[in-house]
């Protein structure tokens, strides 16, 4: 298994609309896995394919204590949305910031498992919350999306700062040959 990079707002990749995914097989398992370790590293409790550079519609979850309840969605489509909830969300592609985020409160989502069966859930909660969020990014869609325009952009700013900065550090810290 092997750890993945994670893109970071204000990326544009993070905006590309992801596409079905058509043939289940070891590798795309064995990139499961690599989706997995990067998440319970990050540490997250969900990730979008499309949060690491991979445009198909694939996103992990595992919303437990313990870290031992992972789920995989292959070509989740959000089948019933009913009620309205309001939930404070951060992103792993929006490191450091947090926000409410009203969303609905209970769903039922078809999908493929890594197997390539097709199964129906429906939940709420934080579950609920996580499965939305995570297929907005296969729509290229963030979180900071649904806040306002200042906030979205006072974040951007933060972020493209905080990158500027961290990327000289690492310049200066690489050896001159």
């Amino acid at each position: 298994m092997a750890k993945l990079e994670i893109l970071h707002f204000p990326d544009n990749r993070l905006r590309t609309k992801a596409t079905d995914i058509t043939a289940i097989d070891d590798d795309l398992r064995c990139f499961i896995d690599d989706m997995y370790e990067t998440m319970y590293d990050a540490p997250g409790i969900g990730l979008a394919a499309t949060q690491v550079n991979f445009h198909k519609r694939l996103i992990v979850i595992d919303v437990s204590e313990d870290k031992n309840e992972p789920l995989c969605f292959i070509n989740p489509i959000i089948t019933h949305k009913d009620g309205i909830e309001m939930m404070q969300e951060g992103c792993l592609s929006v490191p450091g910031f947090y926000e409410d985020v009203e969303r609905a409160e209970s769903i039922t989502v078809k999908a493929l498992d890594s197997q390539g069966e097709t199964f129906e859930l429906s939940t709420d909660g934080l579950l609920a919350v996580c499965i939305q969020h995570e297929i907005d990014h296969l729509d290229g869609k963030l979180f900071i999306d649904y806040l306002s325009p200042l906030k979205r952009n006072r974040i951007r700013k933060k972020l493209v700062q905080h990158h500027k900065a961290q990327s000289k550090e690492n310049a200066q810290s690489d050896p001159v040959l």
